[in-house]
C-alpha cells in the first residue's frame, strides 16, 4: 500500500519538475461544508467538516507545446487538512500533486488534485467501532474543485473563490471502506512570486495532425486488497486487459476493450457467505473470477494522461456487487510504447481496488 503512494509522489515531483523557464505561486484556502454520505449506515459520519488547503504551483507560460495547447495550466503539489467535526471520522491531513485549468479569460478554475491522505482516527475494533468509512490510516484522495479566481488584484496578490468536492477511500485495501465525500465552501488568496509574464502560444504544432491509427494495449493491474469481513486480510489481486484504442485529436482517445479479474480475497469470502448466509443457496466452490468489458475515454496532457473507464461484467457467477463498475487513473508514459498507471476500481461510490498498472501500446 505505502508503495503505492511513494509512486504519487513520484508522479507529481517528476511533473512538477519539467520546466525551468515559468514562474511560481502559492494558493492558500479556507474550507467549510458537508459530509456527503452515500449510504444510509454512514448518517451517524454526517458532519460541517471545516479546514484549510495549501497549492506551491508552477505557472506555465508557452515553454512546453502542452502549455498553450491546455490554455497554460498551473500544476505542482498540496497540502489538504480537513477536521470532520465528528467524534468518529476525526480528522485527515493529505498532500499529492495538483493541476489548475483555466476558462473564460483565465477568471474560472478547474482545480484537479490527486494524493495521500492520512486518518487520525481509522476504524478500531475497541475504539473506535464505528468509523466504518476509514479502515486504515492510509488512504488515496481526490480533490475536484471549481473556482472564480482573480490574480494581481492588488500588487502580486489575487483572491480566489468556489467550490470543492474530496473524496477519502483506501480502495479496500483493508475494511471496512465506504470511504467518505465532503462539499465544501473554498474561499481564499493567491500570491505570484515573480512580476506577471507574457504568455506565449506554440504556433509551431497548430496545424499538426494528432490523429493515430487503432493502438492495441495489454495492461497488468496489481495490488492488495480485503474482502469485507473486517479482518480477514489482505490478498493479491490481478486485473489483466487488453483494449484498443483510437486518438482522434491532440487531447482525445477513445477505448474499447475486456479484462479478466482475478480478485483472490473473494475465495475466502464466497465460502465465508456460503456457511453464514445458507439461505441465500451459495455454493461454496462457486467461481471467483470475473470477466468485463468497457469503453473509456483518455485525455493527454503531457506525459501524463487521465483515463475513465465505464464497464459492464459479461462473467459473474458470485454476484457480490452490481455487474457495473468504474475507473478513474492517470497514466504516465515512460515511452510511445511503454506506461505505468494508477487509478482506482469501484461499483458507483464503492472501491474494490487501488490499481497499480504496467502496460504496453502496440
Amino acid at each position: 500500500m505505502r508503495n503505492f503512494y511513494f509512486i504519487i509522489i513520484l508522479f507529481a515531483l517528476a511533473s512538477f519538475g519539467q520546466s525551468n523557464k515559468d514562474t511560481y505561486a502559492f494558493e492558500a484556502s479556507i474550507l467549510r461544508g458537508n459530509v456527503l454520505p452515500h449510504t444510509e449506515d454512514l448518517y451517524h459520519l454526517r458532519g460541517h467538516p471545516e479546514g484549510f488547503m495549501l497549492s506551491f504551483l508552477k505557472q506555465t507560460h508557452g515553454a512546453k507545446e502542452w502549455h498553450s495547447a491546455y490554455n497554460f495550466p498551473d500544476y505542482g503539489a498540496y497540502i489538504e487538512y480537513q477536521n470532520y467535526q465528528n467524534q468518529y471520522l476525526g480528522q485527515i491531513i493529505s498532500a499529492g500533486m495538483q493541476y489548475n485549468f483555466y476558462f473564460l479569460h483565465r477568471n474560472v478554475e478547474l482545480k484537479l488534485s490527486q494524493g495521500m491522505a492520512y486518518a487520525t482516527t481509522p476504524y478500531d475494533k475497541e475504539t473506535n467501532s464505528k468509523n466504518k468509512a476509514f479502515g486504515s490510516t492510509l488512504m488515496a484522495n481526490t480533490n475536484i474543485g471549481l473556482f472564480f479566481k482573480k490574480e494581481n488584484i492588488i500588487d502580486k496578490f489575487g483572491v480566489q473563490a468556489g467550490f470543492l468536492f474530496t473524496h477519502c477511500s483506501n480502495g479496500r485495501t483493508k475494511s471496512p471502506n465506504s470511504g467518505i465525500n465532503t462539499f465544501l465552501v473554498n474561499v481564499g488568496v493567491n500570491y505570484a512570486f515573480s512580476e506577471k509574464n507574457n504568455r506565449v502560444i506554440d504556433t509551431a504544432d497548430l496545424h499538426k495532425n494528432y490523429a493515430e491509427r487503432i493502438h492495441y494495449n495489454f495492461i497488468l493491474r496489481t495490488g492488495v486488497n480485503e474482502s469485507p469481513i473486517i479482518g480477514s486480510g489482505q490478498h493479491p489481486f490481478y486485473h489483466i486487459g487488453a483494449y484498443a484504442d483510437k486518438r482522434f485529436n491532440r487531447k482525445s482517445a477513445l477505448q474499447f476493450g475486456t479484462e479478466l479479474f482475478l480478485t483472490t480475497s473473494f475465495i475466502d469470502f464466497i465460502k465465508y457467505k456460503a456457511n453464514a448466509y445458507p439461505e441465500l443457496n451459495l455454493n461454496p466452490n462457486t467461481d471467483y473470477k470475473r470477466v468485463g468489458v468497457f469503453t473509456g475515454y483518455e485525455l493527454f496532457v503531457n506525459k501524463i494522461s487521465l483515463e475513465a473507464q465505464l464497464g459492464y461484467y459479461v462473467y459473474q457467477p458470485f454476484k457480490n456487487d452490481i455487474a457495473i463498475y468504474d475507473r478513474v487513473g492517470f497514466k504516465y508514459y515512460l515511452s510511445k510504447k511503454m506506461f505505468t498507471s494508477f487509478s482506482v476500481k469501484t461499483h458507483l461510490f464503492l472501491a474494490e481496488a487501488l490499481e497499480f498498472g504496467v502496460g504496453v501500446r502496440l
